[in-house]
């Protein structure tokens, strides 16, 4: 399967998730999918064994949205549309300021879904995914609204050829150079890139800027296909929070197998851990469970018998 096939499989999987419970600031989530793994690993153990967990599971650093190229781009792009609006969309062209609101929200979720989605990174890789794919998606919206424009008054875009184009879409940004004020640093970085665009941007010909906004926004949007395929790539690999709170949690439990007097399971000899029964005649009493379940449904009675 090719890259953007893998995003587009794992982002399907994200979309079938019912709910998410956050639990000492860490995401619980319950799926039909899920289901094989909420059966053999008691969710109160998890929730008792928490702090542990976080202890021993290596969490992804954050990106650091504010060193990305398509953050720096989507902001430009964000407060280039403010004006844009402010500027051009008048009473007579947008009596109910519909278009006003639906292009600001726009330029503004591209930016903060990229935020987000950054700040996310850490603790949950599928929500990463998904807000980077809410950026990419509100991005494309709002080049529309400007390819729109054009349309609106019988004109096209500048073609791929043309020169300002050209300038636009190879204009570097500077790489970022921040000090110990990472807030202050990075909106001065920001005017500096923006300061980089101004012939085009700062015109007072509307088609001169909605023209430079498509080309800026197609970057922005090129970058964040990259961004997901190797997100989704890095998820492959080395899967998600909820994969890692898994394997921490049944290796945590091998170690206490092996280490407590527990009895040998009388279909599999693996080593067998208390349980508690949920429903039925027995609900509420202790047994023992085989450690390898649900590969092995072997039983005893806490009192020595065979179940």
């Amino acid at each position: 399967m090719c890259r953007r096939g893998v995003v587009a499989e794992i982002l399907n999987f994200f979309d079938r998730v019912d709910r998410v419970d956050r639990i000492n600031g860490v995401d619980i989530i319950e799926s039909i999918d899920f289901i094989d793994i909420i059966e053999s690993i008691d969710i109160i153990e998890i929730i008792d064994s928490i702090d542990t967990i976080n202890q021993s599971m290596k969490f992804s650093p954050s990106s650091g949205y504010r060193r990305l190229d398509s953050w720096v781009l989507a902001s430009i792009a964000q407060f280039t549309t403010y004006r844009f609006c402010e500027k051009f969309l008048d009473r007579k062209i947008d009596p109910t300021g519909r278009q006003y609101d639906q292009m600001t929200q726009a330029a503004r979720s591209g930016k903060v879904n990229i935020v987000e989605g950054s700040s996310r990174a850490a603790t949950s890789k599928e929500t990463e995914m998904k807000l980077t794919d809410v950026a990419r998606a509100s991005l494309e919206e709002l080049r529309s609204d400007y390819e729109d424009w054009f349309l609106r008054h019988d004109k096209a875009p500048w073609g791929q050829d043309n020169a300002d184009a050209k300038a636009v879409f190879t204009l570097r940004l500077d790489p970022p150079a921040y000090g110990d004020d990472y807030v202050r640093d990075s909106c001065l970085h920001i005017l500096a890139q923006r300061g980089k665009f101004a012939k085009w941007l700062e015109s007072d010909d509307s088609f001169t800027v909605a023209n430079a906004l498509i080309v800026i926004i197609g970057r922005v949007i090129r970058m964040l296909e990259r961004q997901l395929d190797s997100q989704g790539e890095t998820f492959e690999r080395e899967g998600g929070f909820r994969e890692q709170l898994t394997k921490t949690r049944i290796e945590s439990r091998a170690r206490n197998d092996e280490a407590a007097d527990s009895p040998v399971c009388p279909e599999c000899g693996k080593a067998m851990r208390k349980r508690k029964a949920k429903t039925g005649a027995n609900a509420g009493k202790e047994f023992w469970g085989c450690s390898g379940y649900p590969d092995c449904k072997g039983v005893r009675d806490v009192g020595g018998g065979r179940g």
